[in-house]
């Protein structure tokens, strides 16, 4: 591989189309990056069965073909996404050692990245809202959330991730990268390249402030909103035995919640007030932040739902047969 001072005098050299970045991997600890794959792999691989057996078992199982589990399934997707965008590049540095990435192919990734970790977050708030039908509204619940109502959110919810990051990209690409290509990760995300930027980035700091806004502030206070409204409902069920019935079935989502918003906004505050803490605080993080979710969420949702653990026995009952 070649020297960095040598690929930074290349760089800056070529054109846009022609350069690339360079991902790092887990700081001071470059020697040991095949050991440290071991993890990553393990991690991934959980993430991608555990997501694809989810996604399996709701299409499979005709009593799963309810609003919870249609949502449940757009979450699966959304998270199989998330780890396939991030594992080309990851598992490539950590294996064979290649810390190039073209221009386009890292502003590729970005779209994905962001688009996925946004729509993470607007899937878990259509599963807040299904809750709060299930529990506030029982008897308008089959005809509120209907098949036509949920394809309708998941577009939206499409159309909602995709305009809000394509705009950043935009404004990003249009700007000169003529500093250090030297990335603080393994994959690429916008807070780390636009610190490469020396021209004006007011426009797009505000824009990515308002994107913080509308999507990592706001969907977890509407989130919020309707666990306030649902404890309200809740509790005015005599029935203790009722009062814990209706929680249990929203556990599995308010740990899925948790999940993806911790670690979200323990990597924000890494990027905003611990500039200069060791970048392999950095790196932790923002590992947590994408692997988290994935990797957690099938975990969770087969251990709390009995329909999905139920679904996993008889999918792997059937195989057994065979």
């Amino acid at each position: 591989m070649k020297p960095h001072s040598s690929v930074m005098f290349e760089m800056a050299n070529t054109t846009k189309e022609s350069f690339y970045f360079i991902l790092t991997g887990i700081p001071g600890f470059e020697d040991s990056h095949i050991w440290i794959s071991i993890p990553f792999c393990c991690l991934y691989t959980i993430s991608i069965l555990g997501n694809t057996t989810i996604l399996t078992v709701i299409r499979t199982e005709p009593s799963l073909r309810q609003p919870m589990y249609l949502f449940l399934s757009m979450l699966a997707l959304t998270d199989l996404g998330l780890t396939l965008t991030t594992l080309p590049t990851v598992m490539q540095l950590l294996w064979f050692n290649i810390c190039e990435i073209s221009f386009e192919a890292c502003f590729a990734q970005v779209f994905f990245i962001h688009t996925f970790s946004f729509m993470e977050s607007s899937v878990l708030l259509a599963m807040s809202f299904d809750r709060y039908v299930a529990i506030c509204r029982p008897l308008h619940y089959a005809t509120i959330l209907t098949s036509e109502v949920i394809g309708k959110i998941g577009l939206a919810i499409i159309c909602r991730c995709v305009l809000a990051v394509l705009p950043s990209l935009f404004l990003l690409k249009r700007l000169p990268f003529c500093r250090s290509h030297l990335l603080s990760h393994s994959y690429c995300l916008h807070q780390d390249m636009i610190r490469l930027v020396c021209g004006d980035i007011r426009f797009n700091s505000w824009y990515g402030f308002a994107l913080v806004l509308l999507i990592i502030v706001m969907d977890p206070l509407l989130i919020v909103l309707s666990y306030a409204m649902i404890l309200k409902s809740v509790l005015r069920v005599a029935s203790l035995v009722e009062r814990l019935r209706a929680l249990n079935n929203c556990l599995s989502h308010i740990l899925a919640v948790l999940v993806l918003y911790v670690p979200m906004v323990g990597v924000s505050m890494t990027h905003r007030f611990a500039k200069h803490a060791s970048p392999l605080v950095h790196v932790i993080m923002a590992n947590i932040y994408l692997l988290a979710p994935p990797v957690m969420n099938p975990i969770i949702y087969s251990v709390k739902t009995k329909q999905i653990r139920q679904g996993i026995m008889r999918l792997l009952s059937q195989r057994n047969t065979h």
